[in-house]
């Protein structure tokens, strides 16, 4: 679909320059695509309304519900949309569904004004919303058969089924399959089909992938996003941190080791998703994490699950001993240090110091002992997760 985005642009601005005005288009979720440029010296023309759709490409529920109210989702032909200035929007909109065989696919928006534009020009540009619709569909048609094939090549077994699906992916991406990408995993993700990739800035694919225990039907969002350079992955964590909003609260976002071409796609999928668990594990590394900086969680995450708690920790981790493993815990993150650990406990050195004896006392352990720190520290992250 290159060049696609060009279009949408090339249209809106056809539609602002047949009505005299910066025309927006949205599609059907109120998620922006293309806007005309605003070169006016009235600042109502900049409606808070009109502002946040461009600035973070989507509408409030509140918005998207008190425009649909007037009927644009059934609507054929133009919709006039007083102002109410109680709801952010100052000024009076046109809403040109752009509509597909009949299945409305989004909205141009215009800021109405009288006498407003002519009934002509109102036709004209009712047509080359059409025009839009049709490529909407198109690109509809195409993101979902990419959907498809992303999540095959992401779920596929190994052997032949996961070089006939990584090659039917690569078709279907095309020159971009050779591209430099980062891999985003977002969990858990909402009971929701996963967006288009022409929502998520810089991504080349986008599905959903399973998420937890196989028989839990938890799904996960998985994202291919193109980068410029190895080093540089703030495409990627624009995306990730994008679509953990989308989310929604109790979700995170991992982003894997940059890679070139298809060929570790299923390695990048579990860095992803081992950064996810850390970030949902252990707050500081998120909501966000690179799979390059969840330190010892790359090993912890890697180990079988469901193998339960080492036995040097479970008494340890019943609620009523929750300080005293907070104490081990920041000791050993201290590498051992007992002034760095009391202060950052807020505790007395004396006041560690017995916590600790506690500790070795529950577990059996030494902290002396080199060997039963690491032990005791890879069983507490492990706990977490």
């Amino acid at each position: 679909m290159a060049g696609v985005k060009g279009d949408y642009q090339d249209l809106v601005d056809e539609i602002s320059a047949l009505l005299g005005a910066p025309a927006t288009l949205e599609n059907r979720d109120f998620g922006l695509i293309a806007f005309g440029a605003h070169d006016s010296d009235d600042d109502t023309a900049m409606d808070p309304v009109r502002t946040r759709s461009i600035l973070t490409r989507k509408s409030t529920p509140a918005v998207r519900a008190w425009f649909e109210g007037f009927g644009i989702t059934r609507a054929t032909g133009p919709v006039r949309i007083p102002a109410a200035p109680d709801a952010g929007v100052f000024r009076g909109r046109i809403c040109l569904p752009v509509r597909h065989r009949g299945v409305a696919l989004g909205y141009v928006w215009l800021l109405d004004a009288e006498p407003g534009p002519a009934e002509d020009k109102l036709a004209a540009a009712m047509e080359v919303a059409a025009r839009i619709g049709g490529l909407l569909a198109d690109e509809a048609q195409a993101g979902a058969d990419l959907s498809r094939e992303f999540r095959a090549a992401l779920t596929a077994g190994g052997g032949w089924q996961r070089d006939t699906a990584t090659a039917a992916l690569q078709t279907a991406l095309g020159p971009d399959a050779e591209g430099l990408h980062a891999l985003v995993c977002v969990a858990p993700w909402p009971a929701k089909d996963a967006p288009s990739a022409r929502t998520v800035p810089g991504a080349a694919a986008v599905c959903t992938v399973p998420w937890g225990p196989a028989d839990s039907g938890a799904e996960g969002l998985a994202a291919l996003v193109r980068l410029r350079s190895a080093e540089a992955l703030a495409p990627a964590r624009t995306a990730a941190e994008r679509l953990r909003g989308d989310a929604g609260s109790g979700a995170a976002a991992g982003v894997a080791v940059a890679r070139r071409g298809l060929g570790d796609l299923a390695l990048a999928l579990r860095e992803a998703t081992a950064a996810v668990r850390a970030a949902l594990a252990e707050p500081r590394l998120g909501p966000v994490a690179q799979w390059s900086d969840i330190g010892p969680y790359r090993l912890l995450t890697a180990l079988p699950s469901g193998r339960g708690q080492d036995p040097c920790v479970r008494a340890l981790l019943v609620p009523a001993h929750t300080e005293l493993a907070r104490t081990a815990e920041v000791f050993l993150d201290h590498a051992g240090q007992a002034g760095r650990a009391a202060a950052a406990l807020g505790v007395h050195r004396q006041t560690l110091y017995y916590r600790l004896s506690r500790v070795e006392h529950l577990t059996g352990l030494d902290l002396d002992r080199g060997e039963d720190r690491l032990l005791l520290h890879m069983a507490l992250k492990a706990a977490r997760l």
